[in-house]
């Protein structure tokens, strides 16, 4: 069974990488994956596909950077030509980006089947261009992989037909227990003299964080004020940099010493930082859940979460885009008001395991796994 399973971004490394994984030991399925090339220097690519064992791509489009539409328009051109060469038996995409957006536009136009793994997150907010992807992507699949029970109920909501809904677990927590061990060899704290729970990381990279002329200087005032009483390690992504740089505010930043500025890192080195981290402020989707598995405090710096069962069982707060705003969450975090006991239903590293297991099922194909693997509905 052809399966092609697209990438564009970092965060689609990691949660394709167990999927692959999954597939190794099932010789009915030929899994090919195809980098659509929106993430391209080695830093936010390369790195990842060593590091997570990741096999080198069948097919890089070299979409590259772009506006949005364009860079939609031109993965879908590129892509049409290879499901057209390769005649796939399904098309496998995961997450928000526009490469999953561009691929399913494909699949739905070829009549290829589509499964998206990630389904069902809301945030409701349809400011942001993931959120109209996720629509999208989910009205067009044929397998709506969720990842925590909220999603299901969105997609019910919406209608979704509830043979193609699948609660099978969070495939970035496999990821994250995965590579749990590597991490612990890296010598990040050391390199950079930073002691366990004594420093707090921070990721921006969403258009409404680092685009807007507003918003950058609301949030790194606050890091600054931050920063006072805690050290903040800030790995920038290039599009971030760029636009701190363009907006005058590097002499912000430079006069805080105790906010470093990292490269982007590698997918060890940043597991490192984060699990020893006392907190991390972010506006990632996959961060907030890989610091409630892993126990950390996180503060969004986000209006809104489409992983809400992150914010229920207390492990993440919504802090907003103001200075105040980003302020106050981080004054309920050091007063401890956090929950750090649970961890949410299925996200116990083989989420993997029961996509493919699935998929075999609906395409009957033989089973090599446990019958406990079976997904869940």
């Amino acid at each position: 069974m052809k399966t092609i399973c697209v990438a564009s971004a970092r965060p689609n490394f990691m949660k394709l990488a167990p999927i692959f994984d999954a597939f190794r030991p099932r010789p009915e399925f030929e899994p090919l994956l195809v980098h659509t090339g929106q993430h391209y220097d080695d830093a936010m690519s390369g790195v990842f596909f060593r590091e997570l064992g990741l096999p080198k791509p069948f097919r890089n489009l070299g979409v590259g950077s772009g506006s949005s539409v364009a860079r939609v328009a031109e993965t879908m051109a590129r892509f049409e030509r290879v499901c057209l060469e390769e005649k796939p038996n399904l098309i496998l995409v995961v997450g928000d980006v526009d490469g999953t957006l561009a691929a399913a536009l494909v699949a739905a136009k070829l009549r290829v089947p589509l499964a998206h793994v990630e389904a069902g997150l809301r945030s409701y907010d349809r400011s942001m261009p993931e959120e109209i992807n996720r629509i999208v992507v989910d009205s067009l699949a044929d397998f709506l992989f969720c990842s925590e029970e909220s999603a299901v109920r969105n997609l019910r909501r919406e209608g979704a037909d509830p043979d193609k809904i699948f609660f099978v677990g969070n495939v970035m927590i496999d990821s994250l227990y995965k590579n749990l061990a590597a991490a612990a060899k890296s010598d990040i704290l050391s390199r950079l003299d930073l002691r366990p729970r004594a420093y707090a990381v921070v990721t921006l990279h969403r258009p409404a964080n680092v685009d807007d002329p507003d918003a950058p200087r609301e949030i790194l005032g606050a890091l600054v004020e931050i920063s006072r009483d805690l050290p903040l390690v800030f790995p920038v992504h290039p599009r971030t940099r760029k636009n701190i740089d363009a907006l005058g505010l590097r002499p912000l930043l430079d006069s805080a010493p105790n906010i470093r500025l990292l490269e982007p890192l590698g997918r060890f080195d940043f597991l490192a930082l984060v699990k020893d981290a006392s907190r991390v402020f972010t506006d990632s989707g996959g961060i907030q859940e890989e610091t409630t598995a892993l126990r950390v405090p996180c503060v969004t710096i986000r209006d809104n979460t489409e992983r809400p069962i992150t914010v229920e069982i207390g492990s993440n707060q919504l802090a907003g885009r103001t200075a105040s705003g980003i302020l106050a969450a981080n004054e309920r975090v050091a007063r401890g008001e956090f929950d750090d006991r649970s961890i949410p239903a299925l996200w116990d590293g083989r989420a993997a395991e029961r996509i493919v297991d699935a998929l075999a099922d609906r395409f009957q194909l033989e089973r090599r796994r446990p019958d406990g693997n079976r997904p869940t509905r």
